[in-house]
């Protein structure tokens, strides 16, 4: 820091003596000590955060390449889960969930060794003055993971296939069925213009942080960006509150050696000097091209995040290729045995309509009013199902008009069909209006 006279005649620039590099404390080794192994262990073993590395390989790998360390961990969940919590705590590969039993298990069990490892590590290396080299090389481990995960989840909502248009058959179902996550899943991908732009924020955020120079804007908007995430999952109950709280930490760890600056520069507004800690190498020449590294790293990892969300929205989001009959079908004729079934609210045989949203399967509405999602294919004209079993010949006499004939559970059966227009409901005809003389609430 220099100090300089302003005087209009005599400018002498006072240079002070930088001061010595403070030692760390034992509260602050510890601390480092259990965060460094915590952290190790969580990043290279949760699922999905090594993944993200292999870049647009990773389309090449088996879906279950994403979980083989949590994979290879179950047996060890599974017997804590038996014999120290009591709960069945076997690992679901499909679920989908990222706060399962097993896992909240797997949990406790990184804590349990990352402090067990921290005693030993304090007491083997309790003479050392400081970490601060270290600390560089676990901050950028930290970044790095950090940047990959805004790439993989923001890619997902710049290429809107995380949260698609509600299905079909969720326009037929009451509000009040929905979960907490459905009404969250729904409410942005109705809106996928909001979803994008939330995307690009977590986008935005992923790759400041593979840049030096930007690391610190990009960890400020992970924050921020993690944050609104973390409390979606925790108010619409969301099963992955594991790993965005993770997230959030993560950004506050990369963003304590600034904080000083943060408060000193957005609250007293004043200038800030720079946080300089130790560089990764101690040669120039290593320490470029390392930082070159992580650009290279992060370009790589954007291409295969885009690539996954770009096969992932073809292949069964937004702009997946719609089945022959897509829609939604009122039945407006049901014939078994040549004998017309009224539409009555207690038959169980008889359909209310059919919904035709994805290939591969069909969803009935039974005139209860329950949805039945069940395998189907339709080929050479003809319609089958599993449960109810049905072979059914299909002819369209005009593009609204659906009839269906042939075997339905054993019986002759015959249904005729209207295309119901699904865009015409509110949620989807609404759309935007600069002018409302009153609130439009339905």
């Amino acid at each position: 820091m220099s100090v300089t006279d302003t005087a209009p005649s005599l400018t002498v620039p006072i240079t002070e003596p930088s001061a010595p590099p403070r030692l760390w404390g034992p509260a602050r080794k510890v601390a480092f000590r259990f965060t460094f192994i915590y952290t190790a262990l969580f990043c290279l073993t949760f699922a999905q955060i090594t993944f993200v590395f292999l870049g647009p390989a990773g389309s090449l790998m088996p879906e279950s390449a994403m979980l083989w360390q949590m994979r290879a961990l179950a047996p060890v969940t599974e017997w804590l889960g038996r014999n120290v919590f009591g709960v069945d705590a076997v690992l679901n590969t499909t679920s989908g969930s990222g706060d399962q039993a097993a896992i909240w298990i797997y949990l406790f069990l990184i804590v349990v060794v990352a402090g067990v490892v921290t005693a030993l590590w304090s007491i083997l290396d309790r003479h050392r003055p400081d970490y601060a080299r270290l600390w560089s090389w676990t901050t950028l481990f930290l970044r790095l993971v950090l940047g990959g995960q805004m790439l993989f989840y923001g890619f997902a909502k710049l290429i809107p296939s995380q949260m698609g248009q509600p299905p079909l058959a969720t326009l037929l179902e009451p509000y009040g069925d929905f979960s907490p996550a459905s009404v969250l899943w729904m409410q942005v991908g109705s809106s996928p213009v909001y979803e994008i732009l939330l995307g690009s924020v977590e986008v935005l955020g992923g790759l400041l942080l593979f840049w030096t120079r930007t690391a610190t804007l990009g960890a400020i908007v992970s924050f921020v960006a993690m944050v609104q995430v973390f409390i979606l999952n925790m108010t619409f109950d969301v099963p992955v509150k594991i790993l965005s709280f993770h997230l959030v930490v993560f950004s506050l760890i990369l963003l304590a050696p600034q904080m000083r600056n943060l408060l000193i520069l957005f609250v007293f507004g004043r200038s800030a000097n720079p946080v300089n800690p130790p560089a990764l190498f101690t040669q120039d020449k290593l320490n470029r091209w390392a930082a070159g590294i992580q650009v290279v790293l992060g370009i790589w990892v954007a291409i295969g995040a885009a690539q996954i969300s770009w096969t992932a929205y073809h292949e069964y989001g937004g702009g997946a290729p719609k089945p022959e009959l897509y829609g939604i079908w009122s039945v407006q004729d049901f014939r078994t045995d040549g004998r017309s079934v009224p539409p009555l609210t207690t038959d169980e045989i008889r359909w209310q309509r059919l919904v035709f949203d994805t290939g591969g399967a069909t969803t009935l509405q039974m005139m209860h009013g329950a949805l039945v999602p069940i395998p189907a294919e339709i080929a050479d004209g003809t319609l089958r199902l599993q449960q109810p079993a049905a072979v059914l010949d299909i002819d369209r006499p005009d593009d609204d008009t659906l009839v269906l004939s042939g075997d339905l559970d054993g019986t002759p059966t015959t249904i005729v069909a209207h295309r119901m227009d699904h865009d015409a409901m509110t949620l989807r005809s609404r759309g935007f209006n600069w002018v409302q003389d009153e609130p439009y609430f339905r």
